[in-house]
């Protein structure tokens, strides 16, 4: 029995399907650095990532599959539900042996039918996050959006976001995954928190690092929300199916209706407005 680990990147994933190949010893399970082997009998390999032989793996696969389906096994990946690293390995083990074209549409094999279903559910929380992000503007100017999606989906949702606000600075951090998508306004890093940052470890982000007129942006939000909404076309379960209640705690219009003590009307507003919400 062989048990692989690696570090958890994708590239060092792609290096334990090279180095299976290359030892012609199949893995019966692929496990992160650290996890315990399956069985005392189980032969322990640790493998480190290598760019050159995970390049030699991804574009070997770029040959042999259509676009989506070979993008479908990055976001397998992103999926990160339990045993998605056998999922890869079953499906890239079924596409280098096949001599068919189109294998990825044989959904008479399991892992290919997984593999399209892993797909469709990284689609619908990809396009909720684009759709339901909220950002909220810092005292720095840098506009914060915290999100906790079900799946790995931020390395998915940055073009959207850099095309969008190409004109901000902006930080989407996953405060589920303690990492974070920061624009600077040329180009898009993945950061993370050397200390640990009460700020980021929930959705609201505190009172005190927000800019002074940003609660009462969300007070505008909130009232033009309510002026729209015609209660006699409610249709509560229409309303469910397109925005599940989990994606509520990104909504500024589902929030608590904001009670500010400074007028809004005649107040200089900041340039720039008509990019949120």
């Amino acid at each position: 029995m062989h048990f692989y680990t690696y570090d958890g990147s994708f590239e060092g994933l792609l290096t334990v399907i090279f180095e299976a190949y290359e030892r012609k010893a199949w893995p019966d399970q692929i496990g992160k650095e650290g996890e315990a082997p399956p069985g005392i009998f189980a032969e322990h390999h640790f493998i480190p990532s290598d760019e050159a032989k995970a390049k030699r793996v991804w574009e070997g696969l770029g040959k042999k599959l259509s676009k989506p389906a070979w993008e479908n096994v990055y976001k397998a990946y992103l999926w990160e539900q339990a045993g998605f690293e056998m999922l890869i390995w079953q499906f890239v083990q079924l596409v280098f042996s096949s001599q068919q074209e189109g294998i990825e549409e044989n959904f008479a094999e399991p892992c290919v039918q997984k593999m399209a279903q892993v797909g469709k559910q990284m689609f619908r929380e990809k396009h909720r996050m684009e759709a339901f992000v909220r950002f909220q503007c810092t005292q720095d100017g840098l506009y914060v959006a915290p999100i906790q999606p079900d799946f790995n989906v931020l390395p998915l949702i940055v073009t959207h976001f850099e095309k969008r606000y190409a004109d901000q600075q902006w930080l989407i951090y996953d405060v589920k995954r303690q990492y974070g998508a920061f624009y600077n306004g040329q180009f898009v890093e993945l950061v993370s928190m050397e200390e640990e940052a009460p700020a980021f470890q929930k959705i609201d982000l505190p009172q005190d690092i927000l800019a002074g007129v940003e609660p009462l942006y969300q007070q505008l939000w909130q009232a033009y929300f309510d002026h729209v909404n015609i209660p006699e076309r409610r249709n509560k379960k229409l309303h469910m199916r397109h925005m599940p209640k989990r994606y509520w705690k990104y909504l500024t219009e589902k929030k608590p209706r904001i009670q500010s003590h400074q007028p809004i009307q005649n107040k200089q507003l900041p340039t720039g407005l008509a990019r949120l919400n």
